[in-house]
């Protein structure tokens, strides 16, 4: 899994528990050192997983009294990150995950480099740091003086934050609206449409189906089922455009000809309003305004997302409403 440099196994060393491995990471404090990591999986509609760092112990300079900025002090942090391992579960693959030793160690560095005043500033570094990291969606942060410096009986004092990938704002797990269009031609159609609502999380409205001609593409491609689904969901752009991607894969979807027949089509039309161009990815999505066989389904669902007279300017394209997909 991790690979660390091996520290002896003195009193002194750190060492490293988790539900699955046992590693001793490359820094060892000047007491023993017991670091929790468990993985956590747990998906509730939308809700994506979870690693967890327990426990991990550190000295470094801060705080704002005299003493503070001149002998460094023990803190200990408990560290969230919100990812998804569902590539991990199935295949095995520490690329499929988020390298926990890599984020001690950026920690640490952090750590290491800033002295600040205050705890919520060097939380505010970590989670920026912490979040530049691929996979990592969000991230909570909680961080404890072992010996604060106030005369009353604490045992610990520390600040506890929640960020984001898209920005800092605490962690909801329904803060993001996104509306997708979904189509398949090949195969069982109407099953394919039902396993990527099935999949794609906590989907809170849903477009009758459409039945329509291919749009580009090959000539000998049969009709394609489309339908437009809105879903609540935790995940920035990026993370949903995966999400998708591992559903239109799972349902057996081949990228071999560019607009050719496919089981299933998934795409990202809006996430919030948000507005992204980046290669892999453009939201709001830059042909809804051209397809008939998206504007339809999407008036149903999202109204005040389409463009007014659509019907009157576009020209008109075979597409026939055939019901809901749970009652056809």
């Amino acid at each position: 899994m991790t690979k660390f440099r091996d520290s002896g196994t003195s009193p002194d060393s750190a060492w490293l528990r988790t539900e699955r491995y046992g590693h001793q990471p490359t820094c060892s404090p000047p007491w023993p050192r017991l670091l929790t990591c468990t993985l956590v999986l747990e998906r509730l509609h939308d809700m994506i997983d979870r690693i967890e760092l327990r426990g991990l112990r550190l000295v470094t300079i801060i705080g704002v009294l005299d003493h503070e900025r001149q002998a460094a002090q023990p803190l200990e942090l408990d560290i969230t990150l919100y990812t998804d391992l569902t590539d991990a579960c199935q295949n095995d693959e520490l690329d499929d995950t988020v390298h926990y030793g890599e984020v001690c160690e950026l920690i640490e560095q952090v750590a290491a480099q800033y002295h600040d005043l205050l705890l919520e500033r060097l939380a505010g570094r970590l989670a920026e740091a912490i979040l530049a990291k691929p996979r990592v969606e969000e991230v909570e942060i909680s961080i404890r003086k072992l010996r604060p410096p106030i005369p009353s009986d604490v045992a610990t004092s520390g600040v506890t934050i929640r960020r984001t990938r898209v920005g800092t704002i605490p962690f909801d797990s329904n803060h993001h609206r996104a509306v997708l269009a979904l189509g398949s031609n090949l195969g069982d159609r109407l099953g394919y449409l039902r396993h990527a609502v099935r999949n794609l999380g906590h989907v809170v409205a849903q477009s009758q189906v459409y039945e329509t001609a291919p749009v580009g593409g090959p000539d000998d491609q049969g009709a394609y089922l489309n339908m437009v689904v809105v879903v609540d969901t935790p995940l920035d752009p990026f993370a949903l455009l995966r999400r998708c991607q591992r559903v239109e894969a799972s349902a057996g979807r081949e990228r071999k000809v560019h607009w050719g027949p496919r089981t299933l089509d998934i795409d990202i039309l809006f996430h919030d309003d948000v507005r992204l161009e980046s290669p892999g990815l453009i939201i709001p999505h830059p042909r809804i305004g051209d397809r008939r066989f998206v504007l339809a389904p999407l008036s149903e669902v999202a109204p005040e997302r389409v463009p007014a007279g659509w019907e009157d300017r576009l020209p008109p394209d075979p597409i026939r409403g055939l019901g809901r997909l749970d009652v056809i």
